[in-house]
């Protein structure tokens, strides 16, 4: 259900519609049984709340519900167990981001496009609570001990929050949404993030155990680009996924999913990613997955697939190849104290078979805009091929039609004559979903 649908197109019509939501709110509450309410699920904790409406409609002083009742008995229902006022966005499939930066200010964004919504919280208090309920739910807090919290939905939606005092206007809610069963790489190149070409190179990467990092920008794709590059680990591989907020979406049977913990009020009893990586060495995975190496995991991170853990994958904000490289380098750094950086960068670049490169245009569209080769070192630089790139000014994909350093690696794994094929020289034009 849309934000118009609940309340009608006009936004005299919804605010009508909210301003009748707290009287009936408070006398539903005083209606129904809680303990039984608790052991209902969604649908039939609505359909008590539609049958307690019909009878509270009908008193003297009931304010008018017309046409609205299932309507309401939905709102009531994200009011008691859901996000209030942002239940309906939550529900419109095609909302992807829903940001709200205040009592009055909620946008969404669909298909890459950021809009306004009519969507308004009664007061602070009641923007708090839903804050305060979305962190409950998944056992943390918010208050003006603990303002911020990183965590995941029961859908499992990212939401990070900052309450006051540091949000200056209220909490600011920000909701990251994903697919349900994620994309394939082929269904990526469909819709025009990639030529087919690409998808061919990265499904042959991925089933030839090939060590990649996806690279890119704040909303540009890493991690919907991750899931799709697991959809081709063969089912017999144990694998284990770290994450700061659990979003991948594994589909193989043999899974072991980690997630860090913040410190408590006390400051006690964080687990970090780093924690989390070097117990996972310990866990005999075939691969490692990590969500996004931004500390000095990093050095776990490259020492797995350095170490007897081929096919491990993780992300990385940076926006080019060349900015990966120092990224990596620097965060390398923070964790391995006097390691000189010829010996950084050595692990490095022995680590890392590919990077995927994705970004966000102006338009909405996210696009891997280069899969690139790490080839080697040439005396202390990092040489870096492109395989496969995106020519914006054209508006099109090209294929090198280079060798790649990994390639007999990839033959004696059985997977040449693929390699071959989605590597094929000539320029391919881009094709739009």
């Amino acid at each position: 259900m849309g934000t118009e649908t609940a309340s009608g197109t006009e936004p005299a019509v919804r605010n009508r519609f909210e301003s009748i939501v707290p009287w009936y709110h408070s006398r539903v509450l005083e209606a129904l049984d809680s303990e039984r309410a608790a052991a209902l699920d969604t649908k039939e904790l609505t359909e008590e709340v539609g049958a307690i409406l019909r009878r509270l409609e009908t008193a003297a002083d009931a304010p008018a519900v017309g046409g609205n009742l299932s309507n309401l008995a939905v709102r009531l229902v994200d009011e008691m167990r859901g996000l209030g006022p942002l239940g309906s966005v939550l529900r419109d499939p095609d909302v992807s981001d829903i940001l709200v930066n205040g009592l009055n200010s909620v946008y969404v964004e669909r298909r890459g496009r950021l809009s306004k919504v009519d969507i308004q919280f009664l007061d602070a208090d009641h923007l708090t609570r839903i804050a305060q309920r979305i962190a409950s739910n998944v056992g943390r807090r918010i208050d003006e001990l603990s303002p911020m919290c990183d965590a995941r939905l029961e859908d499992g939606s990212r939401v990070n929050i900052i309450g006051p005092p540091l949000a200056i206007d209220g909490a600011a809610i920000s909701i990251r949404r994903f697919r349900k069963g994620g994309f394939s790489v082929q269904e990526l190149a469909q819709g025009g993030a990639m030529h087919p070409g690409m998808a061919s190179l990265l499904d042959v990467a991925t089933r030839a155990q090939l060590n990649i990092v996806v690279a890119g920008g704040t909303g540009a794709g890493k991690t919907t680009i991750l899931n799709a590059l697991s959809d081709n680990i063969h089912p017999e591989e144990r694998i284990v996924t770290l994450e700061d907020a659990a979003e991948l979406n594994l589909r193989q049977p043999h899974v072991v999913r980690l997630e860090t913990r913040a410190p408590s009020s006390e400051n006690s009893g964080e687990i970090t990613m780093r924690d989390l990586l070097k117990n996972a060495l310990r866990m005999r995975p075939d691969r490692i997955i990590v969500g996004e190496v931004r500390g000095p995991e990093a050095l776990e991170a490259l020492q797995a697939m350095n170490t007897g853990h081929p096919g491990s994958m993780f992300t990385v904000h940076a926006n080019n190849p060349r900015d990966t490289m120092s990224r990596l380098e620097y965060l390398v750094m923070m964790g391995s104290g006097e390691m000189p950086l010829s010996a950084i960068r050595n692990q490095v670049v022995s680590a890392v078979d590919l990077i995927v490169q994705a970004a966000r245009f102006r338009d909405g569209k996210r696009r891997i805009i280069s899969i690139t080769d790490v080839a080697g070192l040439e005396g202390e630089v990092p040489v870096l091929e492109d395989l496969w790139a995106y020519d914006a000014g054209a508006n099109r994909f090209e294929c090198s039609g280079g060798r790649p350093s990994f390639t007999e690696r990839v033959e004696d794994m059985g997977y040449g004559k693929s390699l071959h094929a989605a590597l094929g020289r000539g320029h391919a034009a881009m094709r739009h979903g």
